[in-house]
């Protein structure tokens, strides 16, 4: 004879770690499903204390190059969108009845479609010397002042 026979049945084996129902009648239920535990946000508290003046006239630069192709580019559609609307009809009547003299104005002589992409290339290489010098001066002028104040605090988050 075995001994299993007369020992009393036990309940089934659970996982480890899973949570065994329990009566109806019991309020001490624990939950079936136990909240994430929450990870804890990790900060950096940093501060920009210098900036390479080098990158800064990189940076800007490009930036100032994309911004004059952008300024020809919108200048050249412009007086296109200018010429197909016939804008530039209503603006020779407004020149000939404010009161020139018998001498018709022709607006699209004076302001050639070569001459508007001219003048806004030569406006767009300027802005990209000024603005690269002026970005370069900030760069320089932003690191005398951090060596005096301490710099720019900044709070990074891990997410």
């Amino acid at each position: 004879m075995s001994t299993n026979a007369s020992a009393p049945k036990s309940a089934p084996a659970t996982r480890k770690g899973a949570v065994r129902p329990q009566a109806k009648g019991n309020a001490s239920r624990k939950p079936l499903v136990r909240p994430a535990p929450r990870s804890k946000v990790r900060r950096a508290r940093l501060v920009v204390a210098k900036v390479d003046t080098w990158s800064v006239a990189k940076l800007i630069f490009l930036l100032s190059v994309a911004l004059g192709i952008v300024t020809v580019v919108s200048s050249v559609i412009l007086w296109l969108v200018m010429q197909a609307t016939g804008a530039f009809d209503g603006i020779n009547e407004l020149i000939t009845m404010l009161g020139t003299t018998g001498n018709s104005v022709e607006v699209q002589q004076v302001l050639t479609l070569g001459q508007v992409a001219l003048f806004s290339t030569i406006l767009s290489v300027i802005n990209v010397v000024l603005f690269t010098l002026l970005g370069v001066i900030a760069a320089m002028l932003y690191n005398v002042a951090a060596k005096l104040v301490g710099g720019i605090g900044v709070t990074l988050t891990d997410d």
